[in-house]
């Protein structure tokens, strides 16, 4: 972050303290919001940079916290193994630099994040179907994630529907969201648009999404967590909708 002007600077920081905190409360929404604001006041492809750091740090413990890693990874890697092929493939989106597409690609995501839990029941995916549903989901999470930087569409809709118990549906997001990480690291120095300058702001940007933990963590104590997901989710559908339709104003 050392590259930007001072309030750039300030903007970057103050978005993965936010980010930190909603992921403190919640569990979920640091790479979300940390692209959804990020691409608004710098290039998508310079902010999916930024963001590998924070998000795998905080990923790699969401991950970590848990006796059940091996046997969800054995249930799970026909879905991982999609996710890795459709990033890598579909980072050249974001390397392209072509912002008015990803930008407007982002926005749609962002409205079907918020809109899903906000308006949809939730759906059930029987474990017969997993087989050949979970490489399909893993696919199109990985194109999503590529050409837009942001991982949770339709993974983590996906992942609910399994009928997992509470603690493994937090370790199955977080195997999802660090291999996600991981190939998006690859997929964008495959590309050439990964930088040494790009990760040392994005070890940087560790220090505040750390601290919007920490803070997350607190506050959860005091603010109900569905209370305070769902008014985010409503922040993050008019956000999405920003970036959807300003194009085309």
């Amino acid at each position: 972050m050392s590259d930007f002007p001072a309030l750039t600077t300030i903007a970057v920081a103050g978005t993965f303290f936010i980010a930190g905190m909603v992921k403190g409360i919640t569990g979920m929404g640091l790479p979300t919001l940390a692209m959804g604001v990020l691409g608004a006041l710098i290039s998508p492809i310079t902010a999916a940079s930024l963001l590998l750091v924070p998000s795998l740090v905080t990923n790699l413990w969401q991950m970590a916290a848990g006796p059940n890693l091996g046997r969800l990874a054995r249930r799970l890697w026909p879905m991982m193994a999609g996710v890795v092929t459709g990033t890598v493939a579909g980072s050249a989106v974001l390397a392209d630099g072509a912002s008015g597409l990803t930008t407007v690609c982002l926005g749609a995501v962002l409205v079907l994040y918020a809109a899903y839990p906000l308006l949809a029941r939730q759906a059930m995916v029987p474990r017969r179907h997993e087989p050949w549903l979970s490489p399909m989901v893993g696919l199109t999470t990985g194109i999503v994630t590529g050409g837009t930087g942001v991982f949770v569409i339709p993974a983590v809709p996906y992942l609910q529907a399994l009928d997992l118990e509470k603690n493994e549906l937090v370790q199955a997001l977080g195997l999802s969201f660090t291999v996600s990480t991981l190939a998006l690291a690859v997929g964008l120095t495959l590309q050439g648009a990964f930088r040494p300058d790009n990760l040392i702001s994005s070890i940087l940007a560790v220090a505040p999404a750390l601290a919007g933990m920490w803070a997350g963590q607190i506050i959860r104590g005091k603010v109900g967590p569905t209370t305070f997901r769902r008014w985010f989710l409503i922040g993050l559908l008019g956000l999405g909708a920003e970036m959807l339709i300003a194009p085309l104003l």
